[in-house]
């Protein structure tokens, strides 16, 4: 499967406002980056790169007082196949986990283990270890969380989704996240893009994803409480201990977001020769 990924990004400032933007595809899908996925803005700004403690690459620039647009447009492969369903994929001991692991069984910004520690062991303390808990947490979120884009809050925690019982994908994240946690389950947040391939209509529009990672039986595998069935056409952008180590953008000044729009679409073998024709990446022969 070929997909045509990218966003456009409109922003108004009054004043000249530094930018973050984790927006680029993670490193672990290079290999598969038929057309790159470089950060452009218009007006030309200099864009400087560097990679975070969690292996993210981010993006820095100044936006001027007045409009910038900010996109990318690139073109990727990919497997087409749906995320992986272990049910025997078994829970570690907290004593024998990886090391590395260990920092995503700890509160973070939005993930209160603490606060959750007693309901969480209150709800699955009964159900099966590894897998299955993992499943019976992301069908508690599925159903506990009412999605609606109108709900969001950027300041919402994982105990403050529970209690509200609404949210956007992230607060569906964030209570899955905080719940595996609280029951010595290694989990990471995971943002990126998601595709409708492979789903029955009608689609939402196109926007960037959240989802997460939990540590079984010796690798991470994805679980995604907001849809909760196994989805295609899934790229990771970036990984994190929650939201907050994972923007997709932070200014460091007053700006308005006017315009946002995100791609996710199939294309075929010669719409993709003919992106990387366009970004001089193959002879056009």
């Amino acid at each position: 499967m070929l997909l045509r990924i990218g966003y456009e990004f409109v922003y108004e400032c009054e004043h000249p406002t530094p930018m973050l933007f984790l927006l680029n595809v993670h490193s672990s899908r290079a290999a598969d980056m038929l057309v790159p996925d470089h950060v452009l803005t218009d007006p030309p700004l200099a864009v400087t790169q560097y990679y975070d403690a969690f292996g993210n690459l981010c993006s820095r620039v100044l936006l001027p007082a007045g409009r910038t647009r900010v996109t990318a447009d690139a073109i990727i492969r990919d497997e087409g196949k749906f995320d992986e369903f272990v049910l025997d994929a078994r829970q570690h001991a907290v004593q024998d986990l990886p090391e590395e692991t260990l920092q995503y069984l700890l509160s973070s910004r939005y993930c209160e283990v603490d606060l959750l520690s007693d309901t969480a062991w209150n709800l699955f303390g009964q159900t099966a270890e590894g897998w299955p808990r993992v499943q019976a947490i992301c069908d508690f979120v599925h159903e506990r969380i009412t999605f609606g884009y109108e709900q969001a809050r950027s300041t919402r925690t994982a105990s403050e989704a529970y209690d509200e019982g609404v949210g956007v994908c992230r607060d569906f994240t964030h209570l899955g996240v905080a719940l595996c946690r609280a029951m010595n389950i290694p989990a990471r947040y995971c943002t990126g893009y998601l595709g409708d391939q492979g789903m029955p209509p009608p689609y939402g529009p196109g926007d960037f994803a959240a989802w997460f990672e939990a540590y079984l039986d010796g690798r991470w595998y994805t679980f995604d409480p907001r849809n909760n069935v196994p989805r295609m056409a899934r790229v990771l952008v970036a990984r994190g201990r929650d939201a907050a180590d994972v923007p997709l953008s932070h200014s460091f000044g007053a700006n308005t977001l006017t315009s946002f729009n995100v791609w996710t679409d199939e294309v075929d073998q010669a719409t993709a020769r003919a992106a990387q024709v366009a970004a001089n990446l193959v002879p056009n022969a």
